[in-house]
């Protein structure tokens, strides 16, 4: 059993940034794809980055290239999500995600997630 708590979330103006963080605790950190998915009002869940249990690969949706930054501190069991340039259309509840994948293959569909964080609202106003 892996628990993840997220913390950071908060509410911001256009073009701010914002750093999400999210603690491991319970199985082996290192075997784990960690990642980040989000949900917005009336949409689906949807992948946001994904990073390889040796952080030596990284994978983002189109949304994030460029803004959003995902790394990880195995010594510290987090992860971390930075945030920059922040849209109105970011506005969502951010999830933190494990993956068992000893293989370290990032998947960006919700039903390879073994486990979720509680989540953390993000809000950017306009």
């Amino acid at each position: 059993q892996v628990q993840l708590v997220e913390s950071g979330g908060g509410t911001v103006q256009a073009g701010d940034s914002l750093r999400l963080s999210c603690a491991a605790s319970g199985r082996t950190f290192r075997s784990y794809v960690m990642g980040w998915f989000r949900q917005a009002p009336g949409k689906e869940r949807e992948f946001v980055a994904g990073i390889r249990w040796d952080g030596g690969r990284t994978y983002y949706a189109d949304s994030a290239k460029g803004r959003f930054t995902i790394s990880r501190d195995n010594a510290k069991n987090t992860v971390t999500l930075q945030m920059n340039s922040l849209k109105p259309e970011d506005t969502a509840v951010y999830y933190c995600t494990a993956d068992y994948s000893p293989l370290g293959t990032i998947c960006s569909i919700s039903g390879c997630v073994d486990y979720w964080g509680q989540g953390t609202q993000v809000t950017v106003s306009s």
